[in-house]
């Protein structure tokens, strides 16, 4: 297992960015136990559609942002560990919308000689007017307003069974008084109180 396996997680980024907002864009190259004592130099290129490949941004101990479309709309957004070197775009228009390549260069710091280790991320980025519902959040959207009926529809239910429970052992309680209080006509005739002459 590499060093940083545990704390490090290549995750692809985002493609699809809303006009007008600042949009991050991912790139993390997790570094090997023995990539840690490596020099890291990052370099992003922008390619429009049909176009070609132009530098937008490098880091190479300090950032330095080219002369492009992008000027001064560029951050730099990476971690100090240099194994997230994904930079923002600001305030994000329709043209910016095309291919972002991530090139990571790792110079090994060795006595007798200095190996490189390369990687390369592309996000192909969409820049759209407006954000678009997220599917997960309509259908969790869905699932609420049906268990609310549901749950209003048991209650109905509950309510009704409880008042109907409840009106017959009051109906059963007011018989039991009756009886009980009830003396037969036939029974007043026997319980005469005999009166001596």
């Amino acid at each position: 297992a590499g060093f940083c396996s545990a704390v490090c997680v290549e995750v692809p980024s985002e493609t699809e960015a809303v006009q007008g907002k600042d949009m991050k864009l991912l790139c993390i190259s997790c570094m090997k136990r023995e990539e840690v004592t490596a020099n890291t130099v990052v370099e992003w290129f922008y390619r429009p559609e049909g176009g070609k490949d132009e530098p937008i941004y490098e880091y190479r101990k300090t950032n330095h942002e080219f002369p492009s479309r992008f000027s001064g709309r560029l951050q730099w957004n990476g971690s100090k560990d240099m194994q997230d070197v994904s930079i923002t775009v600001v305030n994000v228009t329709l043209n910016d919308s095309g291919t972002y390549t991530c090139n990571i260069t790792r110079v090994f710091e060795f006595e007798i000689h200095r190996p490189l280790f390369t990687s390369s991320r592309s996000i192909h980025l969409t820049v759209v007017e407006e954000a678009g519902e997220d599917f997960t959040s309509v259908i969790s959207e869905i699932m609420m307003y049906i268990l609310l009926v549901f749950l209003t529809l048991w209650l109905l239910i509950e309510m009704v069974y409880c008042y109907r429970k409840v009106s017959k052992a009051e109906e059963a309680a007011q018989e039991n008084a009756t009886d009980y209080l009830a003396i037969p006509s036939e029974n007043k005739e026997n319980c005469a109180v005999p009166v001596e002459e």
